[in-house]
């Protein structure tokens, strides 16, 4: 074949070998004057058996040789006997196999197809076939055709093909109405679908600014940004001027839209301390499930005190180690109540604490189970216990079909331990819970039966969880349920400077930085050109050798993100000084970033349907599940342009593909937030002190990264920037009401 000759190509579609449906980029064969052909392009909609005509040119590819990038092309129904007998025995029409196809090719010829389109009831008059399946093989082409048209109509407002797909099953043909009419609807009704992507939608097609589609579906969209800010509810004089700036229209009557939405059952509007307030209503509802649900679990029960305290004695003797006062009284409240709360800093005993809890339920025969909300976390309470920890999410059985060929295997995302199917255990204990947002804190109680104790346990002083809520300290606040707090430093733990100065910052008190120490170190450096000049040092050739580990097991930290020592460019600053460029090495640009194998990198958003496996090391798949969530962190093992994947090895031994259109969901670890680090604990921490943005230049913040650290703290700039954070109190404030809501349960 003279490849440099051939513009047009034409044939059925024989095999899809890739297809992004994202982006519509697809890889697949045909059969071309006697040959295979491999066809590369993008394609709104293509499945197996399409006839297809396209225009191009062949292209050579460095790996897979000679491919058809196609640049225009047209579908074609088959026009002889042969064709049509082809293209339904290629399995494109469900229902018709090989030997169903040639019955109805011998009856009905090169008339066929027309046959199926206009008068498919004949379709009965063969053997095997009757009226509801000859309407069904109907309903299947026209469907086919519609589908190609709408995703054509969606693609000219901008729609991907994924997106397009989705619109398409929610809605069908009625597609065109909804889109000329209200698509504010498509940011209702669909996952994916933004106010801002319906707002593009809505002005292509001519819908007024201040139409009340438009005002109604912006104030859902605050509200529901809010929550990423973690807040539940917003105040009404603080929405409107938010809603104003989004929609920049004049709104003289804007509580009358809010109404509007509380009568659809889309907001709750709740006086809190004097002022209006107005929630999404899904997450109104949430924070008033989790308090009856606190409520119902907090069963009190009568053990004597003196055999609880011969049981504790045995287990201290049993240990080699005895606890303190407000440890036992730890014990004997856990013994006592159905949900109780242990809150403290590092250091002081927590782990203890924990560990007697779970021997005293075990020598009275309890199943007991432990949790935390991320892998790391649950990895550090295993090796604290010597007991097997989960994530929350895999405790709760998170299932849920993945995405295969467009279409979703099995049920969407959901856990399958519910009110319906509660967790079979007796005692229940969740570590870190400073992290559990409202959200999870939702499902967790809807698997835990009325009977089974509840043991929450965290640092209340930590920064709160990434998700809505503010759950641990409003539980806390709340004055319903017991709470031990343990203060005491303990002897070994006084030893280090972490824990100390951890405390100090804490607690108002003045942190000595120019002292020896051996794990607590302040490098003073002046410009921020100078401070990454010695990060560098630090992270590759003092840090490893000195607390002994890899230098991917090392975490630099930052408040901030945008700043000239914020997350982006310190990434971009050590993917070139210790993962740089290399001649074979494999790398792939997303926009401005660019992931080389060998990278760290962070997964920053949930995803339930991602597909995971771990491997021996002959590289056998040895178990496999789906969901990779918000934390995870790698290191990028392969990259493959081919089939457009990049794969990456997860800390606990995951290995996920991903298609290059989620890509969007990774970004570079080398230096993350101080937020992403929580529920985290690495040998070695480095954190730059370098003036930023207010509102992160704060005590919170400062606590929180410190405390990630287990071996040495190194900051490294200006002690002004130290000081200045060590004295700041965060004057930002969640707007939350778990409390409230409990506070209404309890004294029903």
């Amino acid at each position: 074949m003279e490849y440099e000759d051939i513009k047009y190509v034409e044939g059925f579609v024989d095999n899809i070998i890739f297809r992004n449906e994202e982006s519509g980029y697809t890889v697949f064969e045909i059969t071309y004057d006697g040959e295979d052909v491999t066809c590369v392009g993008e394609f709104n909609y293509i499945s197996m058996g399409e006839f297809i005509a396209a225009e191009g040119a062949f292209v050579k590819h460095p790996m897979y040789y000679m491919q058809f990038a196609v640049k225009s092309y047209e579908f074609k129904a088959p026009g002889d006997a042969q064709s049509v007998k082809r293209y339904l025995s290629s399995g494109a029409v469900k229902g018709i196999g090989e030997k169903l196809a040639e019955s109805i090719v011998k009856v009905f010829g090169d008339d066929t197809f027309r046959i199926m389109e206009e008068e498919p009831e004949r379709l009965a008059e063969i053997k095997g076939i009757s009226i509801k399946k000859a309407m069904d093989i109907a309903e299947q082409l026209v469907e086919k055709k519609d589908m190609r048209r709408a995703f054509v109509f969606l693609q000219g407002f901008g729609v991907s093909m994924k997106l397009a797909n989705k619109i398409y099953s929610q809605y069908g043909p009625s597609i065109y109405t909804i889109i000329k009419e209200n698509p504010y609807r498509l940011a209702d009704d669909i996952d994916g679908v933004g106010f801002k992507t319906a707002d593009d939608i809505a002005t292509k097609v001519g819908i007024k600014v201040d139409s009340d589609f438009r005002i109604k579906s912006g104030i859902f969209y605050v509200l529901c940004q809010a929550t990423a800010q973690g807040h539940v509810y917003v105040p009404i004089d603080e929405l409107e001027p938010q809603v104003r700036a989004l929609l920049l229209v004049d709104m003289p009557d804007f509580e009358k839209y809010v109404y509007d939405l509380a009568m659809d059952k889309k907001v709750i509007v709740k006086e809190i301390d004097g002022r209006q307030c107005v929630y999404a209503a899904l997450y109104y509802y949430m924070e008033a499930s989790v308090a009856r649900k606190l409520c119902d679990l907090n069963v009190k029960y009568d053990c004597p005190e003196e055999q609880v305290e011969a049981r504790i004695a045995r287990i201290e003797n049993g240990l080699g180690m005895e606890l303190d006062a407000i440890q036992i009284q730890a014990v004997k409240t856990a013994v006592n109540n159905g949900l109780m709360i242990i809150t403290g800093g590092p250091g002081t005993g927590k782990t203890t604490t924990i560990n007697t809890i779970i021997k005293y339920f075990e020598s009275e025969g309890l199943d007991i189970r432990l949790a935390a909300p991320t892998g790391r976390a649950a990895k550090r309470m295993s090796e604290a216990t010597g007991y097997e920890a989960q994530t929350i999410h895999r405790m709760l059985e998170i299932c849920g079909g993945p995405v295969k060929d467009g279409e979703r295997t099995g049920a969407a995302m959901h856990f399958d331990r519910d009110e319906e199917n509660p967790l079979e255990t007796d005692v229940i204990i969740i570590d870190e819970m400073s992290m559990v947002d409202i959200t999870i804190m939702n499902s967790l109680l809807k698997a835990i039966a009325v009977g089974t104790r509840l043991i929450l346990v965290g640092d209340v002083d930590q920064l709160p969880s990434v998700g809505p809520g503010n759950v641990l300290n409003d539980i806390i606040n709340s004055d319903v349920f017991e709470v031990v707090r343990l203060e005491k430093i303990f002897r070994q733990a006084a030893e280090s400077e972490i824990v100390v100065n951890a405390h100090k910052i804490n607690q108002g008190e003045t942190v000595e930085l120019n002292k020896y120490s051996k794990d607590f170190l302040f490098v003073h450096r002046d410009s921020a050109e100078n401070i990454i000049a010695a990060m560098c040092t630090l992270i590759r050739d003092k840090l490893p050798g000195y607390v002994k580990a890899d230098v991917s097991e090392i975490q630099i930290l930052t408040p901030s993100r945008k700043s000239t020592v914020g997350v982006e460019h310190l990434n971009k600053v050590m993917q070139d000084y210790l993962n740089p460029a290399a001649y074979g090495k494999e790398e792939k640009t997303v926009g401005d970033r660019v992931f080389r194998v060998g990278d760290k990198v962070m997964q920053i958003k949930n995803n339930y349907q991602l597909e995971w496996e771990k491997r021996s090391r002959y590289g056998i798949a040895t178990e496999g599940g789906s969901g990779v969530f918000n934390g995870d962190t790698g290191i990028v093992s392969s990259i493959n342009d081919y089939m457009a994947q990049m794969e990456v090895k997860f800390d606990d031994g995951r290995y996920v593909k991903y298609e290059y259109a989620q890509l969007d969901e990774l970004e570079l670890a080398y230096a993350i937030t101080v937020h992403k680090s929580q529920g985290s604990e690495y040998p070695a921490v480095i954190i730059p002190m370098f003036p930023g943005p207010k509102m992160l230049m704060n005590k919170n913040i400062l606590y929180t990264a410190v405390t990630r650290a287990k071996k040495c703290v190194c900051l490294v700039g200006q002690e002004s920037c130290f000081r200045l954070m060590e004295a700041s109190v965060s004057e930002y404030k969640r707007y939350t009401s778990l409390d409230i809501r409990i506070g209404e349960v309890s004294k029903v």
